[in-house]
């Protein structure tokens, strides 16, 4: 079988598709953790009434509804590049608009064109996992408003076991076109401390990782829970 490699086919077209297509309902809760089952929820953001936020890399926007029903943002843009996980999560959840509104767009581009615009920006496993944090974490300390904080969880090291890199390199994980031929792309799995450097080196401060330990389900992870602020001034 042919195996390519590519950063323009949508290598996300399978990804959530069998639950989409069973499970309409918004989501009544909201977990960091790998296994989405145990550990801290929502309150990690804050307190998001009123304010206006970017989940980046949402996928099928389903931590995305759950906010935008039970946490009463003024405005939460689900963010994603992929077609169709756009057109699921439209599909899925077009009755929370405004509130919920959905952006098909590469996510590190939103964020250069919308500075000063998020109170809160966060990624569950979604962007941030996917995109090069020195080009992704500059644009969101930009697309913060003074003060605003960045929120992602992301795997303390690969599903295999491997522990996680010790510098800023990508490792090569399988996917599938539309077409379902095999494909890769990149994902960034880092230790702690390289997280802490590059977002630093980004702008932000107050910079907190916490590692939350592997659940009991199939390929079980441990996460970091990492939480960073724009300097308020």
């Amino acid at each position: 079988m042919t195996r390519v490699t590519t950063t323009t086919t949508d290598l996300w077209h399978y990804y959530g598709r069998a639950r989409a297509a069973k499970d309409h309902a918004v989501p009544d809760s909201f977990r960091w953790t790998w296994d989405q089952q145990d550990g801290p929820g929502p309150e990690v953001l804050g307190d998001l009434t009123g304010k206006t936020v970017a989940d980046l890399g949402a996928g099928a926007a389903r931590h995305a509804a759950h906010l935008a029903v039970h946490h009463a943002p003024n405005r939460i843009d689900a963010v994603d590049a992929s077609t169709a996980q756009h057109s699921m999560a439209t599909a899925l959840y077009a009755d929370l608009a405004p509130r919920l509104h959905f952006v098909h767009a590469d996510v590190v581009a939103h964020l250069r064109v919308n500075p000063g615009s998020y109170d809160v920006l966060y990624s569950l496993f979604g962007a941030v996992d996917f995109t090069d944090p020195r080009e992704l974490l500059p644009a969101a300390a930009e697309a913060l408003r003074p003060g605003g904080h960045l929120v992602f969880s992301t795997l303390a090291h690969y599903l295999s076991g491997k522990p996680a890199q010790p510098d800023v390199t990508a490792a090569e994980v399988p996917a599938k076109t539309p077409g379902g031929e095999s494909a890769t792309m990149h994902r960034w799995v880092l230790q702690e401390h390289v997280w802490t450097k590059v977002l630093a080196q980004a702008g932000f401060t107050d910079i907190r990782v916490e590692e939350l330990p592997a659940g009991d389900g199939p390929r079980p992870a441990a996460t970091l829970l990492v939480a960073a602020e724009r300097p308020a001034t």
